[in-house]
């Protein structure tokens, strides 16, 4: 029996991108899986797909930024499915590229608010369910910047970095619940964020530029190896990690034998000798 078959998962940002990618993934893993996203139409498509490949899933048009929404889905979900025992917090937004000097307010907030507030939001909602019934799960997609600084990117950098220190503080708080949190960085891979990237031009730098150009080229990180580290994550195998980021390149199927100690995988990297 597939150990992730008859299990509900709620993948907020499922309409398009890894979102999408790792929901593709999951239903043909045999999971249940909630579309969450505010594009009915990129919704429609998901859905689409997913049955057609006959898998089960559900589509709810919410926006992360707003609570209610994001609790109404939640709500769904578990009168449609039952418990849902595995959330993937996958939407996200570039914000603004280009020296902070120059970048609005306006676009900095919004980034943190669906970055940010959108990871919270979801955790917010889930999270009573998980503490009754002493079960879950809750992944949340990390990026560029969270771990190292991040010029012309300073909103997502900084919403990614808060994201990891949510993550182990929350783990903190829900350690005697049997509910695990973690992050996942799922390293460069093509979106519609790359061709962002490319189409800022010079505001971006040209490292960022030359790393999206040769993610277009070569499509970067396989959804398969972000499906394998999602899957562990989600898992029963993982019950003793929580509160951590994990980046896809990182040896990782280590942590499922105890080879290494899962304290390496914390925001506090670099320690003082």
């Amino acid at each position: 029996m597939r150990p992730l078959q008859d299990r509900t998962v709620l993948i907020t940002g499922a309409g398009r991108g890894i979102g999408k990618r790792l929901a593709l993934g999951f239903a043909a893993a045999g999971s249940r899986v909630v579309l969450l996203a505010r594009s009915k139409a990129e919704l429609d498509l998901a859905h689409l797909e997913i049955e057609h490949a006959g898998g089960n899933a559900l589509r709810v048009r919410a926006d992360v930024r707003d609570y209610e929404q994001v609790h109404a889905a939640v709500d769904r979900a578990r009168s449609h499915f039952g418990d849902v025992h595995i959330v993937i917090c996958a939407a996200g937004v570039q914000g603004p590229i280009g020296p902070i000097a120059e970048s609005t307010p306006k676009s900095w907030e919004e980034t943190l608010q669906t970055n940010l507030f959108g990871v919270m939001h979801a955790c917010r909602a889930v999270l009573p369910y998980m503490i009754e019934k002493r079960r879950g799960k809750i992944i949340v997609m990390s990026g560029g910047g969270a771990l190292t600084a991040r010029p012309n990117f300073s909103a997502y950098a900084a919403s990614k970095a808060a994201i990891v220190r949510f993550v182990e503080t929350v783990a903190e708080e829900v350690s005697d619940h049997n509910v695990q949190i973690n992050c996942m960085a799922p390293g460069g891979t093509y979106t519609s964020m790359t061709d962002e990237i490319l189409r800022a031009g010079d505001l971006a730098g040209w490292k960022e530029r030359q790393d999206a150009q040769q993610v277009r080229l070569t499509g970067g990180i396989s959804p398969e190896k972000q499906l394998q580290l999602a899957f562990f994550l989600a898992s029963e195998k993982s019950n003793h990690i929580s509160g951590k980021v994990i980046h896809v390149n990182d040896d990782w199927k280590r942590l499922e034998t105890g080879q290494v100690h899962p304290e390496i995988y914390t925001l506090r990297r670099v320690q003082k000798v």
